[in-house]
């Protein structure tokens, strides 16, 4: 039993782990659905028993205090993180303006097994936006203004980006550089009730060429859009994507028919009244949640701390060296000899 302990308490047992860590690291790669958490999460845990054994039985480790700082926070690193994997949740959601948050219409939702988050208890609603851009069409900073209902039930305005997430029941929500534009229509039918939705055109400006979609009306044929925008893009200066400013024209085509409606005109198709009310924006976000992330930092720092300390003690009790000749502590450096006669004595 000892020889076993010895083995999984070794650096060989640690090359070990790694090397499953870095197997599992490559599958899992960029999040794909088919891959278990498992494959990181396992070779996390070895990693962490090969630790932890290590810091009880050697004593070059638990007998140095700053060492052994330093192997405690990369313990608790290594365990958090391995939990982190398997409570955490990962999605995206694109919200038209004046639309609430729904976790009905998250996507690419990834989420480990003992995840607990309530994403249900999320509430806020899309406001307006702007995004900054530099020549070149370099993006800057993203301002994106939302209503947020608080514990007390009353709504506040608050202003989030890519680097200012909205901090909720656990969850941080960050804006993306997906966004875009979204007209609003009207479908009246021959018979029945009118219909009034967005369609979510491709993300501008990196698809400002290609703003088309698509839609097909409840028992009516599919119509073709295309988005005619005016913003004021300027690829080689600086400028502001305002979607309150824009305009724009919906071109529909249906068939051999192809018209142009601005904002509050309507055409008439087979089945009913198309009507283009207003244009309207959307902003993607990410909506992420991993409740061991204060606790990650704190681990760091004192792997840090730790580190620091034993390098300090280890510096501060080694001798001086002047010209190659060492110096003990409390010792002094005896002046130079006196000259006699122009020479050395």
């Amino acid at each position: 039993m000892s020889s076993v302990m010895t083995f999984v308490s070794s650096t060989r047992f640690t090359l070990v782990g790694m090397g499953l860590l870095a197997v599992g690291a490559a599958l899992s790669y960029d999040n794909p659905a088919g891959t278990s958490v498992w494959v990181l999460v396992v070779p996390m845990m070895l990693l962490a028993v090969n630790l932890m054994l290590a810091i009880i039985n050697n004593p070059a480790i638990n007998r140095r205090g700053g060492l052994l700082l330093f192997h405690i926070g990369l313990l608790g690193v290594i365990t958090l993180a391995a939990v982190g994997r398997l409570t955490h949740m990962q999605a995206h959601i694109e919200l038209v303006s004046g639309n609430g948050f729904s976790s009905a219409e998250l996507f690419d939702v990834t989420q480990g097994p003992w995840h607990t988050g309530d994403v249900d208890k999320i509430q806020f609603v899309q406001g307006s936006w702007t995004v900054e851009y530099r020549a070149g069409m370099k993006r800057g900073l993203t301002h994106d203004t939302i209503s947020v209902a608080d514990e007390d039930g009353v709504w506040r305005e608050q202003v989030i980006g890519d680097d200012r997430p909205l901090l909720i029941h656990g969850f941080r929500i960050y804006t993306t550089s997906n966004k875009g534009f979204a007209p609003v229509l009207t479908w009246q039918p021959e018979q029945g009730e009118p219909i009034t939705g967005a369609i979510n055109m491709p993300s501008y400006p990196i698809s400002s060429f290609r703003q088309t979609n698509a839609w097909a009306p409840p028992g009516s044929e599919t119509i073709k859009f295309w988005l005619n925008l005016d913003t004021g893009l300027n690829e080689n200066a600086a400028w502001i994507l305002e979607p309150a400013r824009a305009k724009a024209q919906l071109v529909v085509n249906d068939g051999d028919q192809r018209v142009e409606l601005n904002p509050g005109e309507s055409l008439a198709l087979s089945g009913g009244v198309l009507r283009f009310d207003s244009l309207a924006s959307w902003m993607g976000y990410k909506v992420f949640y991993d409740p061991t992330l204060y606790w990650l930092f704190a681990s760091s720092v004192l792997s840090v701390l730790g580190m620091a300390f034993h390098y300090w003690k280890k510096f501060s009790a080694s001798p001086l060296l002047l010209d190659g000749v060492e110096i003990k502590k409390n010792s002094t450096v005896s002046s130079a000899p006196e000259l006699s006669s122009g020479k050395w004595p």
